[in-house]
């Protein structure tokens, strides 16, 4: 399956910062860094509220990361429609993240007329550790 993406990083950004606003509440810290046949990275920065006791991020922080990048992966291959959304995800913690910056990498695993599959894999600060996996399924409206 080659699919060839219609928004780039920058199309992305700017459509988070317009029609997502609410996800940059705390400051910037969501940033789609790459995108390709199929894929999308996104960058997480986190800040302090997206830390938990121990010195970890949370597990809601990987969460929303996996969601955001698989709605941005579906976005970058159907367009700019805002109403493309989550009716699954599941995610497995793997390892605990140091605090420092995330990057998600997203695969569409099926992108069809209603529903798209996508695989997530957040590495660690180092790029290397993987620390958490998740699929999930977004419902794409009718055109």
């Amino acid at each position: 399956m080659t699919l060839t993406p219609i928004m780039d990083r920058d199309a992305l950004n700017r459509f988070l910062e317009t029609d997502f606003p609410q996800i940059h509440t705390d400051g910037k810290v969501f940033d789609v860094t790459d995108v390709g046949p199929g894929t999308v990275v996104m960058r997480l920065a986190p800040n302090e509220r997206h830390l938990r006791p121990g010195g970890t991020v949370s597990g809601p922080t990987l969460f929303a990361l996996a969601d955001v990048a698989a709605y941005c992966v579906v976005l970058a291959h159907i367009g700019p429609v805002a109403l493309a959304v989550t009716t699954n995800l599941n995610i497995n913690f793997l390892r605990r993240p140091e605090p420092g910056p995330l990057t998600c990498t997203c695969r569409l695993l099926k992108l069809g007329k209603r529903l798209a599959v996508i695989e997530a894999s957040i590495f660690g600060a180092d790029g290397e550790d993987l620390v958490a996996h998740a699929t999930a399924t977004y419902s794409i409206p009718p055109r």
